[in-house]
């Protein structure tokens, strides 16, 4: 198996001023309550060394190699046809500390449980986030991952055109199914991974438990950054019926109905985001991270009380049952 994240660097050679301390801080958040296996990062995990040589993906004409691949300051367009030119901003970034967008999150979109899928975002609440980003009115929780170092150095060096260019792409994309979430009490036996899961060499099974196991379907097409690359979502029995109902109804009053905000179909409203389809680690953190306030930007406020009595199990349930939506 090639390596378990794209995200190769070292985190002391990217921090750019950033905690470092993310083994030490998991364990303190702990007691707070943290979801950990929501905020995935072991950087124990070996990474080998890339490959120059030349890969073809099923389903494309194009090849790019493991090196390419590492490089964060180009977007590998496995797909060229399936989407409108690249703005330069996200095809390629700006060195040394903007990177290439298409990269983290893929040329259409798609993005991956370790960020966001940034497919069809309203344009408005995409620069919002980015202004959120910027001014410390969203952080992260968990350890520092290179996924969160990279966005937050990334994103000091955007400018107002960069990110109106990148807000207008990502909205015109159409959002895509790639997630096939499954009820079980046991799932195929995890193997060592760095920022998302995947299935052990050696086989076997283990105990789901009360989380979301989030589990690549082809490892090497993930990390090679083709957005067709697709999940198998693992949730607890029960969680579809529960996540349903709370998302419907409220819950008899331990939250709000989603679609008062997030449109009928959970297909977003105006500004408003859309949620169906979307990965159900994203949408866990998000939840935890509103009802800790580490969103405190934009409409946070509304959603910070519509998550406050919400328990973990139920963020749970409603992160299951919006992803197994038609995005």
């Amino acid at each position: 198996m090639h390596a378990l994240t794209l995200l190769v660097v070292a985190v002391s050679a990217i921090a750019n001023g950033f905690t470092q301390s993310g083994v030490e801080l998991s364990a303190a958040r702990a007691s707070d309550g943290l979801p950990t296996w929501a905020f995935l990062w072991d950087p124990t995990v070996q990474v080998p060394p890339p490959s120059e040589m030349p890969i073809v993906l099923h389903g494309s004409n194009a090849t790019f190699s493991w090196k390419q691949a590492r490089d964060l300051f180009v977007a590998l367009d496995w797909h060229p046809d399936a989407h409108p030119a690249m703005p330069d901003i996200v095809a390629n970034g700006r060195k040394p500390e903007v990177r290439a967008c298409g990269s983290c999150h893929r040329v259409e979109g798609t993005g991956g449980p370790e960020n966001a899928s940034l497919a069809g975002l309203p344009v408005a609440y995409f620069v919002q986030q980015v202004a959120d980003f910027k001014s410390g009115a969203r952080i992260m929780s968990g350890p520092a991952r290179p996924s969160t170092q990279f966005m937050l150095a990334s994103v000091k060096g955007l400018t107002d055109a960069d990110i109106r260019a990148a807000a207008e792409y990502f909205a015109g994309l159409k959002r895509k199914s790639i997630i096939k979430v499954v009820e079980s009490e046991t799932i195929p036996k995890t193997g060592p991974s760095r920022l998302f899961y995947v299935k052990s060499s050696a086989g076997g099974t283990e105990s789901l438990g009360q989380r979301i196991v989030e589990m690549l379907d082809q490892v090497d097409q993930f990390e090679l950054r083709d957005s067709r690359a697709t999940f198998t979502a693992y949730v607890p029995v029960g969680s579809l019926a529960k996540g349903e109902a709370l998302a419907k109804t409220g819950g008899s009053g331990a939250t709000t109905a989603c679609n008062l905000c997030h449109g009928p179909e959970l297909k977003g409203l105006d500004a408003v985001p859309a949620i169906a389809g979307r990965s159900p680690t994203y949408i866990m953190r998000q939840l935890y991270e509103f009802q800790r306030g580490s969103r405190s930007g934009g409409a946070s406020a509304l959603m910070k009380q519509t998550v406050d009595k919400l328990s973990q199990e139920d963020m749970i349930a409603i992160a299951a049952y919006v992803a197994s939506l038609d995005p």
